[in-house]
């Protein structure tokens, strides 16, 4: 996933229904539609010297991130502000780079990488989990947070799902966010991915489990407390985290910012920032009102989770 996942010092609202979640989502994409005519794509140099976006950045005074509208890692608020784990994050590294403004460019999650690599927009700030498959498009800074998976389900959990082997077993209806991990767990698993029903982000994830048209909802534990604290729903809870395993080993769940593969002087910038930031802790003060803890916090490399 995540999905996953707003760049801000704003806290998001401790409670919030469905309705204004559903809001926030059309302010995405009147932001985006608003993104693509007022703001030219920033052209980058191509080749073996890392690039020169973060010049050319500096000189503009501002970067455009994509972001995918999930709560807690990056989305408008129902203020139309732009919020969350990544956002905030990265609006405090460029500042430090010497780029003072981030500006949202809203996509659906699967459009991320295709998007970037486009010049759509400049980063990827939506808390992406670093994985082979996403190392051989774009390039990852150091991942800022490690997460477990949970499910969404109904109350009492009346099918006792607590790992995919469980989906599998009991022949449960499973279901994720567009071009989550999660569904890459699941198929290791031995769930069919044609069996795997796939909606736009968690939210209509737990309108499905509400409305019986699934009995789970796969996503970052982070993704499923946030959404279940902000709708209030009665009718659903969360499972305790778990460690998904692919080919028998665990699969760490981290995410981190995406940058086209040529700017490599960009992203080992901007690590250098994320470095200084872990080791003061001021990481970890910027994302805990987004639900992060140390718990998420993480040690390991981009490298690490590409190979």
């Amino acid at each position: 996933m995540r999905y996953r996942t707003k760049l801000h010092r704003q806290r998001p609202p401790a409670a919030v229904g469905r309705r204004t979640l559903l809001r926030g989502g059309a302010a995405l994409g009147l932001l985006g539609a608003a993104g693509a005519v007022g703001c030219s794509r920033v052209p980058t140099a191509s080749g073996t010297d890392g690039g020169n976006l973060l010049e050319r950045l500096r000189k503009l005074g501002t970067v455009r991130l994509g972001i995918a509208g999930e709560v807690p890692f990056g989305y408008i608020d129902k203020d139309g502000e732009l919020t969350g784990e990544a956002p905030v994050l990265a609006r405090a590294i460029f500042q430090r780079l010497g780029v003072p403004k981030v500006q949202p460019v809203p996509t659906e999650f699967a459009s991320l990488i295709p998007g970037l690599n486009s010049q759509q927009f400049d980063v990827i700030s939506a808390g992406m989990f670093i994985n082979p498959d996403r190392c051989a498009q774009v390039i990852f800074a150091d991942p800022d947070y490690e997460v477990m998976d949970a499910f969404i389900v109904r109350k009492g959990n009346p099918k006792n799902l607590r790992t995919y082997a469980d989906v599998r077993r009991t022949g449960a209806k499973l279901a994720s966010g567009s071009a989550y991990a999660e569904i890459d767990y699941a198929v290791d698993a031995g769930i069919p991915r044609k069996e795997i029903s796939i909606y736009p982000d968690q939210l209509a994830g737990l309108l499905a489990v509400e409305q019986g048209r699934a009995d789970a909802f796969a996503g970052t534990s982070l993704t499923v407390r946030n959404v279940i604290r902000q709708t209030g729903s009665k009718k659903v809870e969360m499972t305790e985290p778990f460690v998904p395993e692919v080919g028998g080993e665990p699969a760490r769940g981290a995410g981190g910012f995406a940058f086209r593969p040529d700017e490599t002087r960009l992203r080992d910038a901007f690590n250098t920032e994320l470095h200084r930031m872990k080791k003061s802790g001021e990481l970890l003060r910027l994302v805990r009102p987004f639900g992060f803890t140390e718990t998420e916090m993480t040690d390991l490399t981009a490298e690490e989770l590409c190979s």
